[in-house]
């Protein structure tokens, strides 16, 4: 019987886990807590870890190790692992990827076209007893309008896939594709300076590294249209929150669907929550009861399949299992 520990997770029960682990002959244990000190003092002993928002440093994995062999994530990002650390001590971390790809997609198309028509202030001002639609003006429409993606991953090309079946003209923007060509779909790729001069939505699909880090910053947000909306579904810090805050309390922006921020909870005084014309969600944009159970199955089975010593379907580092 192996110990799997739940560390940092996200979902308000277990029983999915904790079933699938009684049936493979495993105990589960739920470690309330997310910081490297909290898994170093709590987690010893586990041979596996299922973890939504723990972090994961080289302290960690030396504190862990040789016991711990693996760590699988309840998402598609691995951010707060470190998987070169985790490499070294032979631990196998496992993510999720694509679980999310049609509800998260959704989920910036919907952030757009609220933003576009100014749905939270239309629903906010009728509960405040004004039944006018013309105080919330300016309202917008798809048609005539240009769609970027930021990041053409599976999450951004289904983005720009919805976006063009609405009617908005699509074009993108990505670190691995070359500006003057076209995708494989056709959507034209733009350099990120054109992209934010031209585009009336700006949906942002980019993974979070050092270079992807701030992305969205002063510089590139003083090129957007006034027309702009600034849609984030991916990881907060790939925008400069307080340079998107200020923009829009200047009314140099139409407004910014954002799902992520770049801290979780977000902060009371987070400045986007006094920006006006912002649609916010708590990081929502991942989870359908569809996805949900798919992603905890997916990530679950990936700490199975290493404590039975086979390769899960998907593993950042597989060159450990030679030593596991």
């Amino acid at each position: 019987m192996a110990r799997v520990a739940l560390v940092g997770f996200d979902f308000p029960e277990v029983e999915i886990e904790r079933a699938m682990c009684a049936q493979a002959g495993h105990e589960v244990v739920l470690l309330d807590g997310r910081s490297p000190e909290f898994i170093i003092e709590h987690a010893v002993g586990a041979e596996a870890i299922i973890s939504s928002y723990g972090v994961f440093t080289d302290e960690v994995f030396s504190a862990l190790a040789p016991t711990l062999r693996v760590v699988s994530r309840t998402g598609t990002g691995y951010d707060e692992i470190d998987v070169e650390a985790a490499t070294n001590y032979g631990v196998a971390v496992c993510n999720v990827p694509g679980y999310g790809t049609e509800v998260v997609s959704d989920h910036a198309i919907m952030l757009a076209l609220a933003c576009l028509r100014r749905v939270n202030e239309q629903d906010a001002a009728i509960r405040r007893g004004v039944w006018d639609y013309a105080a919330t003006r300016p309202l917008g429409q798809v048609r005539g309008r240009r769609f970027g993606v930021v990041g053409m991953g599976a999450i951004g090309r289904a983005t720009a896939r919805k976006a063009a079946g609405l009617g908005f003209e699509v074009v993108c923007w990505s670190r691995s594709l070359h500006p003057g060509r076209k995708t494989v779909e056709g959507w034209e790729v733009l350099s990120l300076e054109e992209l934010a001069k031209t585009c009336d939505v700006i949906s942002i699909h980019t993974a979070l590294a050092a270079e992807t880090f701030h992305l969205i910053d002063e510089g590139v947000m003083r090129l957007m249209k006034k027309s702009a909306i600034v849609v984030n579904t991916s990881r907060g810090a790939v925008i400069d929150t307080p340079a998107l805050a200020r923009a829009l309390k200047e009314g140099r922006l139409w407004g910014a669907g954002i799902d992520v921020f770049e801290g979780e909870p977000v902060s009371p005084d987070d400045p986007l929550l006094d920006a006006p014309h912002t649609v916010l969600t708590p990081h929502a944009a991942y989870w359908s009861e569809e996805s949900g159970l798919e992603l905890r199955t997916r990530a679950c089975q990936a700490v199975l399949d290493v404590l039975a010593k086979r390769t899960p379907v998907d593993c950042l580092n597989s060159e450990v299992f030679s030593e596991l």
